[in-house]
């Protein structure tokens, strides 16, 4: 199972099911409940796995992946909620750094987000992959931010928390469940990543009602946008 080139990690259904349904020559194994599909898609040799929503299932199914499979990169794709009045509904954050905006011991003097131990509050991403992805976002004549994307167990719809967290971090463009996660696994097993994410709400009080709008658009213009990147990436 180690030649596998890519490994592209969604939360939902939505987010995944397209990429499997193109793929050929597939084969599926199944550990702590998550599917990992392998097999070709663009011509190239991939993993694609559902990983559930939040960042022990995100944590959960990276490690697997990269125990099992050795990708040479992991790719995140899916929905977020927009924390910048730079990308509206339908466009696509790209991540340069993740960070997990829920981890909080700045009781205990540290930064809000700094994980311990390995002393990280900014996750990196690859920047050729992510500068590959940019481009492919711009033949899909979609617009597209790079920045920050900030990750936690809970669903952002409130200006409130919206304001804290952009304040409180450096250059976020977006909001979601599994990237930081997914982001820090990788960081620990030296392993590049990217982090792909459609716009589907504002990440305000009308999240609850955009994100069920226009969640599965959203979740189809990532979708385009990979497939592009696999029939174009060369490294």
């Amino acid at each position: 199972m180690n030649n596998v080139e890519i490994g592209i990690i969604g939360a939902m259904k939505i987010e995944t099911d397209a990429l499997k349904a193109a793929m050929t020559d597939t084969e599926t194994h199944t550990v702590s409940g998550i599917d990992f599909v392998s097999g070709m898609l663009q011509g190239r040799r991939v993993v694609v796995a559902q990983c559930g929503i939040g960042k022990v299932f995100a944590a959960v199914c990276a490690q697997t992946m990269i125990l099992t499979y050795a990708p040479r990169i992991v790719i995140n794709t899916g929905v977020a909620g927009t924390l910048t009045s730079d990308l509206s509904i339908g466009q696509v954050a790209l991540a340069d750094a993740l960070v997990q905006h829920d981890m909080d011991t700045s009781p205990l003097g540290d930064p809000v987000g700094l994980v311990s131990g390995i002393n990280v509050v900014y996750f990196p991403t690859d920047r050729e992959v992510t500068a590959c992805l940019a481009a492919c976002v711009g033949h899909e004549g979609v617009k597209s931010v790079r920045g920050t994307i900030v990750s936690g167990d809970q669903f952002i719809s409130s200006a409130a928390v919206k304001a804290r967290i952009t304040a409180t971090f450096d250059n976020c463009v977006a909001c979601e469940m599994e990237g930081a996660a997914i982001a820090h696994v990788c960081y620990i097993n030296q392993t590049p990543c990217a982090i792909l994410r459609a716009i589907s709400d504002g990440g305000d009080e009308d999240a609850s009602d955009d994100y069920p709008t226009f969640c599965k658009k959203a979740a189809d213009t990532a979708i385009r946008v990979l497939m592009r990147f696999l029939g174009t990436w060369q490294r």
